[in-house]
């Protein structure tokens, strides 16, 4: 059993609250308004408490960031590159830009020389970041059940260990598992996002996962 420090209160954290409580671990909700999710807690299982960002870190031994985009680098900036040292942070988030989609294609804020999760890396240098469900809807997280079979999990981070961990964590959850790479590979991981949701936001078709196959 982990003590798992999910930071976010909206559906991404949510679901990934919810698989890892079903798997038996202990669950805290980092939230900067703790009573935003008073009603979450009193409905979860046992094992699942509430607490600020900076408090919901500081006992876990995996931090799972699942806020916005554009909202991530304040929330590590606000938790501290000193209570993140020597954690694995399972990155989910994407740097969605505050604009609506054209022909069903997200705009980022970012660049394909710099991902989000290399901007989280400069902040906290000594978290071991992996990039993590940010390539598939928040519905398919857990147990995802496909006719191809167990569709594929796209990670990558500096740390082998960390990626191990996160291997592990994401069969758990159902994943096979590709490891990527270095931290640069999030660069091609995060806009995997944009393709994902073109045949939602043209078609309303969001049952899909991506699968690596080979010969």
């Amino acid at each position: 059993m982990s003590r798992v420090a999910v930071l976010g209160s909206g559906m991404v954290g949510d679901a990934l609250s919810e698989g890892f409580l079903t798997l038996g671990d202990q669950v805290v909700r980092g939230t900067r308004e703790p009573g935003k999710l008073a009603a979450w807690q009193q409905k979860a299982s046992r094992g699942a408490t509430v607490a600020t960002f900076q408090d919901a870190v500081l006992d876990a031994d995996v931090v799972v960031l699942a806020v916005k985009g554009s909202a991530a680098e304040d929330v590590v900036r606000s938790v501290g590159a000193d209570r993140l040292a020597g954690k694995l942070v399972l990155d989910a988030t994407n740097p969605i830009a505050d604009a609506p989609p054209v022909h069903g294609v997200l705009s980022f804020f970012t660049t394909y020389d710099l991902s989000l999760m290399e901007r989280l890396q400069r902040l906290a240098p000594d978290a071991h970041f992996v990039k993590a469900f940010s390539c598939v809807g928040n519905a398919h997280f857990f147990r995802p059940a496909f006719a191809g079979g167990p569709p594929t999990m796209f990670i990558c981070g500096d740390a082998a260990d960390a990626k191990r961990e996160a291997t592990r964590i994401l069969q758990r959850f159902g994943w096979e598992v590709e490891d990527m790479g270095a931290v640069e590979a999030a660069r091609a991981i995060e806009p995997l996002c944009i393709l994902w949701c073109l045949p939602g936001f043209r078609e309303n078709r969001w049952n899909h996962a991506f699968k690596l196959l080979r010969s």
